[in-house]
């Protein structure tokens, strides 16, 4: 199976991410109008767009570069996998974190910019509490947790549906919705709507997303020491890193 070049895949993961955050920062601003005054429906709306949103993308992306759009994953990735040879490489890792933050940038100012708004609107909604964080620390962990065992199983064609609907339902069983992604969180921050967080807050955010990246590893080296064999199907099966 040829390898894919790498600038094909860091384009799958700048598109990938971009219309994620599309989508979720997109279905934030129309719950918030056809839903005035209603936040557990607005959230509701939010999140099922976002957890269809995300299959789709992965389907769309993943035989491409992984549909990882997630530095937290990739890093994942290239630690569980470096022994062995699978996965990505340190080169990879550095394209795809780049690729993915400024596709999640790029994904907030196409939403903005699709409903009339300025293009770049920094976010005034704070989220810095300790409860929060640990919100993050367990959607990250779970993440990554359900992400690895599916390829540990052989189940990576399942992802598509299982990471949509794992990151759905965290929406609602975390404190913080379920960000879990580091380049997402920096791409929320220029949106001052539904879904947008405050850049004064996005550092603790991805400080604990770091935190769950290392639980999430510690893990799955204790329940799948041989996990890194099958870093080639993460998220879903690829043939970027073939011989």
């Amino acid at each position: 199976m040829p390898s894919i070049a790498l600038w094909r895949r860091l384009l799958a993961e700048f598109l990938g991410t971009a219309l994620l955050v599309t989508a979720v920062v997109g279905s934030g601003i129309m719950a918030t109008t056809l839903s005035p005054g209603d936040v557990g429906l607005q959230l509701l709306e939010n999140s099922v767009a976002t957890a269809f949103a995300l299959g789709a993308l992965i389907l769309t992306f993943g035989p491409i570069s992984g549909a990882h759009f997630n530095p937290v994953v990739s890093a994942a990735d290239w630690w569980l996998g470096r022994r062995g040879r699978t996965g990505i490489s340190g080169t990879d890792l550095a394209g795809y974190t780049v690729a993915q933050t400024l596709g999640a940038i790029g994904g907030s100012i196409l939403a903005n910019l699709m409903f009339d708004l300025a293009p770049v609107t920094l976010s005034t909604k704070d989220r810095a509490a300790g409860h929060l964080w640990l919100g993050e620390v367990v959607a990250t962990t779970g993440l990554l947790l359900l992400i690895f065992a599916l390829g540990r199983s052989g189940r990576a064609a399942v992802a598509p549906a299982a990471v949509g609907a794992y990151i759905g339902a965290a929406y609602w069983f975390t404190s913080s919705t379920s960000f879990a992604n580091p380049a997402v969180t920096i791409g929320r921050a220029f949106t001052d709507t539904f879904a947008g967080i405050a850049p004064g807050s996005v550092p603790g955010f991805v400080g604990f997303q770091l935190v769950g990246l290392l639980a999430g590893v510690g893990l799955l080296l204790a329940l799948y020491p041989d996990a890194g064999r099958t870093a080639d199907d993460i998220v879903v099966e690829h043939p970027a890193a073939a011989p």
